[in-house]
């Protein structure tokens, strides 16, 4: 399955992400800090959603939220999806 989300209130616009199932297999933000995303999406690759939901959820950098937060509140709408 693949989703695009929409940020809000970060650098990163938009975060384009691939599961199978409830694995992660890619995820590529759209602006932000380039470095520094691409590592978080390597180190998510393979993991479950819950997983990341779980260690990304709640970082602050900015306007009360981050790119990681963003991705995570991405994985909990798209989680809701497939269970539905």
């Amino acid at each position: 399955m693949k989703t695009t989300f929409t940020t809000q209130g970060t650098c990163a616009k938009f975060i384009d992400i691939e599961l199978d199932g409830d694995i992660v297999v890619e995820v590529r933000f759209i602006g932000g800090c380039h470095g520094n995303l691409q590592a978080v999406s390597r180190l998510i690759q393979g993991e479950r959603i819950d997983r990341v939901i779980e260690v990304l959820r709640g970082i602050v950098c900015r306007s009360g939220t981050s790119c990681c937060d963003q991705l995570a509140r991405a994985l909990e709408r798209t989680r809701l999806s497939i269970a539905s």
